[in-house]
């Protein structure tokens, strides 16, 4: 499928519409990283086609969700 057969909305890889959404926490640098903090939180929206993912920080489920699909 290229680009031109494809809808404009959908997962940016491979058009898909269905998405799953999770929350993941990262150490930084510094003490933090030395104390093991993860003091970093991040969503993380993906496909359940493809797999393919993308990394939000802050903002509403709903926002990244129609940033991700377009």
């Amino acid at each position: 499928m290229n680009d031109h057969d494809r809808d404009e909305h959908g997962c940016p890889k491979c058009g898909h519409t269905e998405t799953e959404v999770d929350d993941i926490s990262t150490t930084g640098t510094g003490l933090s990283k030395f104390f093991d903090i993860q003091n970093r939180r991040f969503r993380v929206v993906s496909c359940t086609n493809c797999g393919y993912a993308e990394l939000y920080k802050g903002g509403r489920t709903n926002d990244m969700v129609d940033l991700f699909l377009g």
